[in-house]
């Protein structure tokens, strides 16, 4: 338990070292350059300077159904799998990163928000598919979070607690690791204590996992069929 409020959970060995293979060998030659949501239209994006890296939809086979299976029963079985968008997979190398943002959309208004699209992202995962050896830098901030205080954040090498991005909480990306967070408050609104940031990889490499649960479920049309 990172902090009780907003919720924000770290959780070890989400995925296992056969699921990081599979999600690689299955997404090899399939990124391209990630976008951030615009008004354009259900799902619409664009690409911005805000976000470098590059990105993929992950089909829904038997593997990425068990891992949806797994993010649904760590939310308490309350929340049906309709309400999950497509798992993304995230790529970062040297010099690549994505600028302090939100995971909730901040116009309520857009289409991409609207309850025929699923609403608003009430909760996210991260997870850290494949760390390169040589990575230095890439570690997700959360800024407006308060640092942990035992020491054992950092001697498991969990929360970098040496790099110069001192405000909040930086956690080191480790394979098979997630973090999960609540992005919206009681009323609906979305919280801005979960603004967060994929700093600057300075070397080697890192590819993570998305998966956000929508407030109402989605259409087939955007979350694809079974494989």
């Amino acid at each position: 338990m990172v902090s009780k409020s907003p919720l924000v959970i770290y959780i070890s060995n989400f995925l296992t070292a056969d699921e990081r293979a599979h999600l690689q060998r299955v997404t090899k030659d399939s990124f391209s350059r990630s976008g951030v949501a615009d008004r354009g239209g259900v799902g619409g994006k664009a690409v911005h300077q805000v976000r470098t890296s590059q990105s993929t939809n992950v089909g829904r086979d038997g593997v990425v159904r068990c891992i949806e299976e797994r993010a649904l029963a760590f939310q308490g079985y309350s929340v049906p799998r309709t309400h999950l968008e497509p798992v993304q997979l995230v790529k970062y190398g040297p010099t690549e990163r994505y600028h302090f943002h939100t995971d909730w959309f901040t116009d309520g208004t857009a289409t991409h928000a609207a309850a025929a699209a699923g609403g608003n992202r009430a909760s996210s995962f991260f997870a850290y598919v494949h760390v390169a050896n040589d990575t230095t830098g890439g570690g997700t901030n959360f800024p407006r979070l308060d640092a942990p205080g035992d020491a054992r954040w950092c001697d498991a090498g969990l929360v970098d607690c040496d790099e110069p991005w001192e405000n909040g909480v930086t956690f080191r990306p480790v394979e098979g690791n997630a973090i999960f967070w609540e992005n919206l408050l009681p009323d609906g609104s979305g919280d801005e204590r979960t603004l967060h940031a994929g700093l600057p990889v300075s070397g080697g490499g890192k590819i993570g996992m998305n998966i956000w649960t929508r407030q109402l479920p989605l259409g087939d049309d955007i979350r694809g069929p079974d494989l």
